[in-house]
């Protein structure tokens, strides 16, 4: 929401030296989001004037129209005589009265004026544009005042050129602050000064009812309004001032018409519509929508419409998407003289459903889903037909059709104390009544409190609410600050402290952490070649989601890292490694579609408890990390490396070492992962994992680099975690054997460390292999793999006969288990 800072005074008393950032901080301190505060016209310096055209000369011999004019500017320019000056716009007169700015001033942008020669004449200033001006976006012709401003006003104070515009980012609880009226009592009640309430108009006497109307949905709308204009001016212009609050309030005039709800709808919060008369056929009424109905909306879209839908319709069928946008039939038209103007409370979560379900977002909706004061219909409709009245010579027509579905207004009993219990602050019972009241409340009773929250503030349901209300209009910063008194023995749990090293190892080995959401969509599973049987196809969906496109809960964490990557990848960053800790969701075979509700005056029972658990899913953690282009930069040090699948399998293995677990890696086929490069990772007998290359349609699903490399693993598969105990380190000399085994193309290098591990026994300290070697020295079909054994002992060194038969050992277990022979035996 923007909010002018003249605007806002018409209705709060403010101190004269009041700016835009001091009532920022203000409001911020209340509670309200004040993103920025602009400073419009700040860089505008005159003389900015008034100036009368007296005499237009057509320039000829050029290419667009040419037009050097006489005009005067009073007494602004020091002489009293006319200025000369060229103008290329063709939309005035000469008789107009029009904005000059002349030699010296400063437009904004930083757009200074000066006296020049152009097209053959001099020219002493510039006729300006209301987008020159910094008022409307229209550049297509200068500005053209009425005919009875004076000539030599100053036009900066003539039209609010200078003003401090707020910008305030309103929370789905605050409906109240979309419009002037609710910023405007928050502003007065933190300076302490009187509010003038723009809705607080006399209403005329009751003389019957005006177009036929009724509600035949209580639960879609209980308030509907209806006032009747007739013998407006279609060709009456839409006054200056209101052009200017409008644009300042992020709104593009339109017509006068059309301003004119716009306006009264930023004042007071309350959206309004205005019908053609003679567009409606019969009564009007608000209800559902029929199986089958459609409506084009005002944006030429023609939309089926849900059963679900808040409609407004007449004999014809439905007119107007209630609380959101019109329809094309009954639009108000240039040539529009008699209209009937609406305005309702409308049901904002069947507003909110509505709006997602047909993306059509608007400036009507986004208050009616945040709810709107339901006691404005009637002011804010008659004040739109006096402002039609008397800015475009319409005729309010007597009476008001006014439907109403009953509602009891409701109350919070809150104990006085309340607020002071929450805060941890002695507020007493007058401040909290004081407050409550400021805020609009009406409060009884003594020791325990009976509030009745004002219309337009639908948020205040608990006694929480109240206290919040109290505790912000104190002041946040009077709450003390105390330190959390821990309870002895408490801390992380181990699975917490794993997560942690986890995190802290993936950083350390070059990856990036990213927080992704936790939605995906059907077309993750087909970009990720699930087979339909696949249990990760079976998600849950979500009632409300965020958006529509990603409606259900992942059940692995790859979609949401595959759409960071290729978010990278698109802007330039080509060598990446990311990492995401996070939970997945996998239902329960046979749990209930649907948690059930607990009440809220009391704690659960267990049955309740228990009920609730199986209602939901299973949400193990994960960790997952995917890697593209180079994993190694090339440089004056060498050449690069790019990252591989073996990559993803040590990052695997780096989180597995975290837990204490040293996974054995075996080849395998799962999906999303390259039928030849996809290892699974077993804990014993556990599968924790899969870690290798993409296949090349992932990655062509999701636009990424070719071979790009990821792993996933579920980190309560690897065992309750162990407690990290730093290694032994032996002050002995490492002996280095070197073993070079061939067998079959087909044998896993990782069975054949296996066997040698287990082979070489407690003096084995590390194996690596250091070469793998294919072709004619070995035989078809057969392979060569150099291993480098380092052998230690804790308590002496070694003599190289010790190492020997270690080395024996392990190639004599090898060749057993996998047939291994050495190389060139």
């Amino acid at each position: 929401m923007r909010a002018p800072l003249s605007w806002v005074r018409e209705h709060a008393a403010l101190p004269a030296g009041v700016t835009g950032r001091e009532l920022a901080a203000k409001l911020i301190a209340a509670g309200l989001e004040v993103e920025t505060v602009e400073q419009a016209g700040a860089d505008l310096s005159g003389p900015l004037v008034v100036g009368e055209v007296l005499a237009i000369e057509e320039l000829t011999g050029f290419k667009k129209p040419i037009r050097y004019c006489q005009v005067d500017v009073g007494q602004a320019n020091g002489t009293g005589e006319p200025q000369n000056i060229i103008c290329g716009a063709t939309n005035f007169a000469a008789g107009d009265r029009v904005v000059v700015i002349l030699p010296g001033g400063v437009l904004p942008g930083g757009f200074r004026i000066g006296s020049r020669k152009t097209y053959g004449r001099l020219s002493e200033g510039m006729i300006c544009s209301v987008s020159e001006l910094g008022i409307g976006d229209d550049h297509s012709g200068i500005l053209v005042l009425p005919p009875g401003t004076p000539v030599g006003a100053d036009a900066v104070e003539l039209l609010g050129l200078r003003d401090d515009v707020l910008d305030i980012a309103v929370t789905p609880d605050r409906g109240y602050a979309l419009s002037i009226r609710g910023i405007a009592r928050e502003a007065a009640t933190a300076y302490g000064v009187p509010f003038t309430d723009p809705a607080r108009v006399e209403l005329p006497e009751a003389a019957g009812e005006s177009y036929p109307a009724s509600i035949g949905d209580p639960t879609a709308c209980d308030r509907f309004v209806l006032r009747e204009v007739r013998g407006f001016d279609p060709d009456a212009r839409t006054p200056m001032w209101m052009r200017v609050r409008l644009h300042r309030a992020g709104m593009r005039p339109v017509s006068l018409a059309v301003d004119v709800t716009n306006y009264l709808m930023l004042e007071l919060g309350q959206p309004l519509h205005a019908f053609d008369r003679g567009k409606l056929t019969g009564p009007i009424v608000v209800r559902r929508a029929a199986p089958g109905e459609s409506l084009e909306t005002l944006d030429h879209v023609k939309r089926t419409l849900d059963p679900e839908d808040i409609l407004i319709t007449d004999a014809s069928g439905p007119i107007s998407m209630a609380g959101t946008m019109g329809g094309l039939a009954t639009e108000i038209d240039d040539r529009s003289t008699d209209m009937v103007i609406e305005a309702a409370h409308f049901d904002d979560i069947g507003t909110a459903r509505m709006v997602r379900r047909h993306r059509l977002h608007s400036e009507a909706s986004y208050r009616f889903e945040r709810g709107v004061d339901r006691e404005l219909p009637l002011y804010a409709t008659y004040r739109a037909a006096r402002m039609l009245a008397e800015l475009g010579g319409a005729e309010v027509l007597p009476g008001v059709t006014h439907a109403e579905a009953p509602v009891e207004r409701a109350t919070v009993a809150m104990p006085a104390g309340h607020p002071d219990k929450v805060a941890g602050v002695a507020y007493g019972r007058d401040t909290v009544v004081r407050r409550l009241e400021q805020v609009g409340c009406a409060v009884a009773g003594g020791d325990v409190l009976t509030v009745a929250p004002p219309s337009w503030r639908p948020d205040l349901t608990d006694p929480n609410d109240l206290a919040e209300e109290v505790i912000r209009l104190e002041g946040y910063e009077d709450i003390p600050a105390r330190a959390p008194r821990p309870a002895a023995g408490k801390g992380l749990t181990e699975r917490q402290r794993l997560r942690r090293r986890v995190g802290r190892a993936l950083a350390s080995a070059g990856y990036v952490e990213v927080l992704g959401f936790p939605f995906v969509s059907e077309k993750d599973w087909d970009d990720l070649q699930l087979p339909a049987g696949d249990a990760r196809r079976v998600a849950l969906r979500l009632a409300n989601p965020l958006s529509e496109d990603e409606p259900l809960l992942r059940t692995t964490l790859l979609p949401g890292l595959l759409r960071a990557l290729s978010h990278n990848v698109g802007r330039g960053f080509a060598d990446v490694a990311l990492y995401e800790l996070g939970v997945v969701f996998r239902p329960r075979p046979g749990a209930p579609e649907r948690s059930p509700r607990l009440a809220v005056d009391r704690g659960p029972t267990a049955e309740e408890i228990a009920s609730v658990e199986a209602a939901l899913p299973d949400q193990p953690h994960r960790v997952a990390a995917v890697l593209s282009g180079d994993r190694e930069r090339s440089g004056w040090w060498g050449e690069g490396r790019p990252a591989l699948w073996a990559d993803a399998i040590e990052a695997a293995r780096t989180v597995a070492r975290e837990a204490g677990v040293e996974p054995a890696v075996r080849a395998d086929q799962h999906e999303p992962w390259h039928p030849g490069r996809c290892a699974a990772l077993f804990a014993g007998d556990t599968l924790v994992g899969h870690a290798g290359e993409l296949h090349p349609r992932v990655t062509k699903a999701y636009g990424l680099p070719p071979r790009t490399c990821a792993m996933e693993l579920e980190l309560r598969r690897l065992g309750e975690p162990a407690t990290p105990r730093a290694p032994h380190v032996s002050t002995y000399p490492v002996a280095t054997q070197d073993v070079a085994l061939v067998v079959g193309s087909g044998v896993p290098a990782a069975d054949v460390e296996a066997a040698l591990r287990d082979g070489a026994g407690e003096l084995l300290e590390a194996v690596r292999l250091f070469d793998v070697y294919t072709g004619e020295q070995v035989g078809e079909g057969r392979k060569s793999l150099a291993y480098s054994l380092r052998f230690r002992a804790a308590d002496r060194t070694l003599t190289a006969e010790e190492a020997s038969r270690a080395r024996d050992a392990a190639v004599a277990v090898a060749a057993e288990r996998t047939g291994a022979v050495l190389r060139g035996a």
